[in-house]
């Protein structure tokens, strides 16, 4: 069995996987000051719920974007289940091409998510991350990573409204009943939601316009289930792309060697 996990800024999402079957997910929230104690404990709990045992794991892979949390949770893996885990780092077989200027500079999620939605969905593809950022990826027919984009996330810029100002309240981020609002939480949530909504269009609009052809939009990313049911322009959301390109991403190492 294998274990992929991506750390996120906001969460950090665990994918338990029977040969290529995808057989149970979990999440927690990142924290940097954890210990590898409570890091290797919480995965060994997640592991224990999945009737999953140490001795059941041949391997693990890790991306992560939040570089003070790799070495307590790296620690808590070969702590917990006796395995060096295979990191996602610049250089690693992906089956994608990164041709940005500094391709190092990209994170490891987004590799990842560009490879399972390449390899899942085929190219030319557009990849939307609905994380704490909303990144795009462009992959073009080739499996080449030509350009991206990235901008606040609906949560993100939710959170930075109601702590920047003093009489607006947090709210639930939600598709309002009506964009007709009355009282003040309706009308937060009408004008993050639509103005989120079309945000997104117009970016895939405008990829689409100077790509000048047509491409796959694949949407994935914890916040993507609050929006992408209503954004006619995204074919695919796929909740599991980042363990899709995990498990790619370690095959390919693994066949090299």
């Amino acid at each position: 069995m294998l274990v992929a996990i991506d750390i996120g800024n906001t969460n950090i999402t665990i994918g338990i996987f029977d040969q290529d079957t995808l057989i149970g997910n979990y999440r927690l929230t990142t924290k940097v000051r954890r210990t590898s104690d409570e890091y290797g404990f919480m995965l060994k709990t997640f592991l224990d719920n999945s009737k999953v045992y140490k001795e059941d794991i041949e391997d693990v892979i890790v991306s992560s974007v939040v570089p003070k949390v790799m070495h307590s949770f790296q620690n808590g893996i070969v702590k917990f289940l006796g395995i060096e885990p295979l990191i996602v780092r610049p250089g690693i077989k992906s089956g994608i091409s990164v041709q940005l200027e500094n391709p190092k500079s990209v994170g490891s999620d987004r590799i990842a998510d560009c490879a399972g939605a390449y390899f899942e969905y085929g190219g030319p593809v557009l990849v939307i991350d609905f994380g704490t950022a909303t990144t795009y990826d462009y992959v073009d027919e080739n499996g080449c990573f030509k350009a991206g984009s990235i901008s606040v996330g609906i949560e993100t810029g939710a959170n930075a409204l109601w702590t920047q100002t003093a009489q607006l309240p947090e709210i639930e981020i939600k598709r309002p009943t009506t964009i007709l609002a009355k009282n003040t939480k309706a009308e937060m949530q009408g004008g993050i939601f639509y103005q989120y909504l079309g945000g997104v269009e117009y970016t895939i609009k405008q990829y689409r316009k100077e790509i000048g052809k047509d491409f796959k939009v694949i949407a994935t990313g914890g916040l993507g289930r609050v929006v992408c049911s209503h954004i006619p322009l995204v074919d695919v959301y796929d909740p599991n792309l980042i363990f899709k390109g995990l498990k790619i991403i370690y095959d390919k190492n693994k066949e090299s060697e």
